[in-house]
């Protein structure tokens, strides 16, 4: 089994792994435990590079998350769906928007189906900030995976989603 080399160092490697393993006498699969260590390092990685590239455009990750979430479903969602649909709290989408509220790039207004509730509503302003930050996002976005082939990339969705999966794994009681 031969592992690729990582542009990172500090990644953790086979033999770390296999240590690792040994030290608290476990039968564990070292490459198993190798794929899965890397995996939620480059996801730690990511998400830091995530918030600076969204820094440029004066959102965060999870704010630029809720105003495409909300441009994708006709620009309008109750706050309940934007948080199932985000995979957060309530309470985080309350703060997601009462940020992006003081920017006028959402405001909320009461439900037309639910006369309790309110419904967030995608503004002209935030429907611009996404058309502005489009064109350079979406290159960043195809820089990051530049280096991988139509084919490779069709893989890499597919075992993706098989590790996306498995998440529950770590979650689970």
């Amino acid at each position: 089994m031969t592992e690729q080399p990582t542009p990172d160092s500090a990644a953790p490697n086979l033999d770390q792994a296999r240590r690792q393993i040994a030290r608290y006498g476990l039968s564990a699969d070292p490459q198993a435990i190798l794929v899965a260590a890397r995996l939620m390092a480059a996801g730690a990685r990511v998400g830091q590079a995530g918030e600076v590239h969204f820094g440029r455009f004066g959102l965060s990750t999870g704010r630029y998350r809720l105003l495409a979430d909300l441009e994708d479903h006709g620009g309008e969602k109750s706050p309940s769906q934007l948080a199932a649909s985000l995979g957060v709290s309530r309470a985080t989408v309350t703060g997601l928007v009462d940020g992006l509220e003081r920017e006028g790039l959402v405001a909320r207004r009461p439900s037309t189906e639910d006369g309790r509730g309110n419904v967030v509503i995608l503004t002209a302003r935030g429907a611009d900030r996404l058309r502005e930050l489009a064109p350079e996002h979406f290159a960043r976005m195809q820089a990051m995976v530049g280096g991988l082939s139509v084919e490779e990339r069709t893989t890499f969705l597919d075992l993706l989603g098989r590790v996306v999966a498995g998440i529950d794994a770590l979650t689970a009681d």
